[in-house]
């Protein structure tokens, strides 16, 4: 073999390097999402308050689904990333190494064994329902008890309520242990 060639053992530290770099960057962003989407909010709760229409509020709900849709993707993202690191590359390069499994990544299983992840998980659960749901239906609940919403602007209003609530069930769906997610939503990969 000659010196440049690559091993087998290289490429998947690659792979374990390039995946992590990844999982580094989908965290920082889907981080942001949460920043970004309480400055909307108070961006337009300020602009419909000054303006003294409530219509305006109806902007939020789209906005949090959206913004949250893209969190969850995002989260979900980095669990699997954690999975397949844990399933997949490190039994494969422990076999390389001539090695125990458990000697391999140790912190891609060691962090999962925090005695306090359940209820971490269920406090992010919380924080995601109340900033991508709470707030929306807040904001659709002070439209529907303004006077005279036209028939046009509550008919979107109940779609997006409809649009808002399916998302906090898939909120809840991928924060519940053996949910499509695996239960691996929280992002702790």
């Amino acid at each position: 073999m000659a010196e440049r060639d690559v091993t087998v053992g290289q490429l998947l530290l690659t792979e374990y390097q390039t995946i992590k770099d990844e999982q580094k960057t989908r965290i920082g962003f889907r981080d942001n999402l949460l920043y970004v989407t309480l400055t909307v909010v108070a961006a337009v709760i300020a602009a419909a308050a000054q303006a003294r229409r409530t219509e305006m509020l109806l902007a939020l709900p789209p906005v949090c689904v959206v913004l949250g849709w893209t969190y969850l993707v995002n989260d979900q993202k980095i669990s699997a990333i954690g999975a397949y690191v844990r399933a997949e590359l490190a039994p494969r390069l422990a076999s390389l190494a001539q090695a125990e499994e458990a000697e391999v990544f140790q912190w891609e299983t060691a962090h999962r064994g925090d005695p306090r992840r359940v209820s971490r998980k269920a406090a992010q659960c919380v924080v995601d329902l109340l900033a991508f749901c709470v707030v929306p239906l807040s904001a659709l609940v002070v439209y529907w008890s303004a006077t005279g919403p036209s028939t046009g602007l509550l008919t979107l209003s109940l779609l997006e309520a409809a649009s808002v609530i399916g998302l906090g069930a898939y909120i809840v769906q991928y924060a519940v242990p053996f949910g499509p997610g695996g239960g691996d939503g929280g992002g702790d990969g």
